[in-house]
């Protein structure tokens, strides 16, 4: 499996077919048993222990099923904490780059609220700004719209979609959801812990 930089890929298949655990593997959340992970030149699956904790920080965003945001920080406070997993950013520099990610996902108006003040579209968008906070090269998604009903779900897919792009980053979400991979670039099917197609969105059910 080969995504390049800048691309959007789906990762589809139907539940307990293995998405979660492969893309946990390639956010080096999980060893792998066999085969290894590249991001650019870093081998992720021969990193230590120390050094996986600081990439995950450093270089992957992760924007999960459930928004998984901290519910007595605020909006702000959510995307500073990451910042904070980060040396050599200041306070300043991370409260101006949380309202400028604030500011477009929209949620400018929303930066003090605390999570149980959000709906559950503007949760996952927070999770969004999140997961960019810290300028990741890759950002992993495990089926951001689960919760959501299909107009949110079309809107939070077609955000993540428009800020990967114009970051240059590289986007992989794993659905099961054929609505949401009109949103990606290519698509890679998985049955049963195998990679078994890849293809266009455009030809999926034809």
């Amino acid at each position: 499996m080969a995504v390049d930089e800048g691309e959007f890929v789906a990762l589809l298949g139907p539940s307990g077919s293995g998405k979660t655990t492969l893309i946990s593997i390639i956010g080096g959340l999980l060893g792998a048993t066999s085969g290894s992970v590249h991001l650019g030149d870093i081998d992720v699956t021969s990193m230590s222990a120390r050094d996986l904790t600081r990439f995950r920080a450093e270089r992957v965003g992760f924007v999960f099923q459930s928004a998984n945001l901290v519910p007595f920080l605020t909006a702000r406070e959510n995307l500073l904490y990451v910042s904070g997993l980060v040396k050599g950013v200041s306070r300043g520099q991370a409260r101006t780059r949380a309202d400028q990610l604030l500011e477009e996902l929209g949620l400018a108006d929303r930066a003090g609220n605390l999570p149980e003040q959000l709906s559950g579209g503007e949760r996952q968008r927070v999770a969004i700004g999140r997961a960019l906070m810290n300028d990741p090269d890759l950002v992993l998604v495990d089926e951001p719209t689960a919760a959501l009903d299909t107009g949110m779900g079309r809107q939070v897919v077609e955000l993540l979609r428009r800020e990967i792009k114009a970051r240059g980053k590289t986007g992989i979400m794993v659905t099961h959801d054929l609505r949401m991979v009109e949103y990606t670039d290519r698509v890679f099917e998985i049955l049963d812990g195998r990679l078994t197609h890849v293809e266009q969105p455009s030809t999926l059910g034809h």
